[in-house]
């Protein structure tokens, strides 16, 4: 069987676009069990109570839920573990370091395989405002409608 490669997406978090301003991005890997890198390749996870935190100097993900692999027997995960991040000593310290400060968080983005192996994309992220939210949610329905104007434009008149 030929080795894969390429970027193959699992699941998004497009609640948190929504919920938080994204200040900066980093790609982890994870450590996972055999069980839930078959569930993941069967494209099965949630990342949307997703979070991450400090636990003995290093990066843990929280609240991920990856199903448990309906295959599986006793070996089986369970589907809310903790899952340990894999990242350098320096971009630990400086994703700490800013979470740190008032309304910041580190929260999964994305959930893909890379060649084969797991990947995570997770944000340093700051809480949104209910107003900052209404606004985008505004700009977004401008920006479509305007598009529906110029294409209905373009019907008529192409």
């Amino acid at each position: 069987m030929p080795k894969e490669t390429g970027r193959k997406l699992i699941a998004s978090n497009k609640k948190a676009r929504h919920e938080y301003l994204i200040e900066d991005t980093v790609e982890a890997g994870l450590v996972l069990t055999g069980t839930e890198v078959k569930s993941l390749r069967m494209g099965r996870a949630s990342l949307v109570d997703g979070y991450a935190t400090q636990y003995q100097g290093e990066l843990w993900l929280e609240g991920v839920h990856i199903p448990e692999y309906t295959q599986g027997t006793w070996t089986n995960h369970s589907a809310r573990r903790r899952r340990k991040l894999l990242l350098h000593r320096e971009q630990i310290d400086k994703l700490v370091a800013k979470a740190e400060q008032a309304g910041h968080t580190i929260v999964p983005l994305s959930l893909y395989f890379v060649d084969g192996r797991a990947k995570v994309e997770i944000a340093l992220a700051k809480g949104k405002k209910m107003h900052d939210k209404r606004q985008a949610l505004r700009e977004r329905q401008d920006r479509r409608e305007a598009e529906r104007a110029v294409s209905a434009h373009l019907k008529r008149h192409g």
